[in-house]
């Protein structure tokens, strides 16, 4: 049902009922891809077997490095403008294009 909702499309369409229902193969594309994409760290895009050696991977597979995103700085010195307690509950900072 999640493949469904992030498709936007009826779960008979998916299990292949009707025309234009995807065949098994598409099926089995989509739900490797959504197995593949849950095995992704969220927060630096590794998967564990690239780190495991027991599953040939490499301790040290990656090296760090360092980026500097202006924007994620922008939010991060408004941000710091931001009130503690009640005043600051609930904001958020966000980055929109400026007005030409």
């Amino acid at each position: 049902m999640e493949l469904c909702d992030r498709y936007r499309i009826p779960h008979s369409l998916f299990l292949g009922a009707g025309d234009g229902g995807w065949s098994e193969a598409d099926r089995a594309k989509a739900l490797a891809f959504e197995a593949y994409r849950r095995s992704v760290c969220e927060q630096c895009g590794t998967r564990a077997s690239e780190w495991d050696e027991a599953e040939g991977g490499d301790r040290y597979a990656y090296v760090t490095t360092t980026v500097r995103c202006v924007g994620c700085e922008l939010i991060a010195v408004e941000q710091d403008q931001v009130p503690e307690g009640p005043d600051g509950y609930g904001v958020r900072i966000g980055l929109v294009p400026r007005p030409r």
